[in-house]
């Protein structure tokens, strides 16, 4: 069971410590830090209970299995956890005067995004083992990342504006679920052709990570 969990929990800590680097020029407070990926790993329970209750109401709504891989991915995995997460960091640091420059939404949305992560990924893993645990380590556990990154993108734009905020905060919330649904869509389609995008999928969420923790960080106030 330890190794299992150790899988489980080495690559959110190794993503974790990578964005937390970038954040060059101003570090967070690690209380801030540990209590947003607490707050992430929180919303699990109420996640779970909002899943349950969007399978049950749609079941009934659908009669192909694409629509079925649709509703699942779109309007249950990618709604309730994408939107839980953008509650939990609303609640924990939009008022915060330690969010005070761009790449902050970024940091603090990543170690919600993956508080969230690291609990699911321990359920995953110790229910099917290392294998699944080595491929989450590389696809889930890193998309979960640039879910949270995106969010934290548009969410620090909408805080630092003072035109066009709730549109760019209505952004922070549907840019990662079309992200989220997107990617377990590929998944769960059953499709030959979209499951040999996946791959392409995670190479263009890694790019988009990247380039989005880049334009935050260049654009920091606290750069010289």
């Amino acid at each position: 069971m330890l190794p299992l969990i150790g899988i489980a929990t080495v690559p959110v800590i190794l993503i974790l410590f990578y964005v937390w680097f970038r954040d060059k020029y101003d570090r967070e407070p690690w209380w801030m830090l540990l209590i947003s990926f607490a707050g992430g790993a929180a919303t699990v329970p109420v996640i779970i209970w909002w899943e349950t209750i969007m399978m049950r109401l749609t079941e009934y709504f659908y009669t192909f299995e694409w629509q079925h891989a649709f509703v699942n991915s779109f309007l249950v995995a990618g709604l309730c956890e994408e939107s839980m997460k953008l509650i939990a960091l609303l609640l924990i640091v939009w008022r915060s005067n330690y969010f005070n420059e761009k790449f902050d939404g970024i940091l603090y949305a990543v170690f919600v995004s993956l508080g969230f992560a690291l609990v699911e990924n321990i359920m995953y893993v110790t229910g099917n083992g290392h294998q699944v645990g080595i491929t989450r380590a590389l696809t889930a556990v890193p998309a979960h990342a640039v879910f949270g990154i995106t969010m934290g993108f548009y969410l620090a734009r909408a805080k630092f504006t003072s035109r066009g905020k709730w549109h760019k905060l209505l952004r922070a919330w549907y840019i990662p679920i079309i992200l989220h649904g997107t990617y377990n869509y590929i998944l769960m389609a059953t499709s030959n052709y979209l499951l040999l995008s996946f791959v392409l999928y995670v190479g263009l969420l890694y790019l988009l990570g990247y380039k989005e923790m880049r334009v935050s960080s260049l654009g920091s106030i606290f750069r010289k």
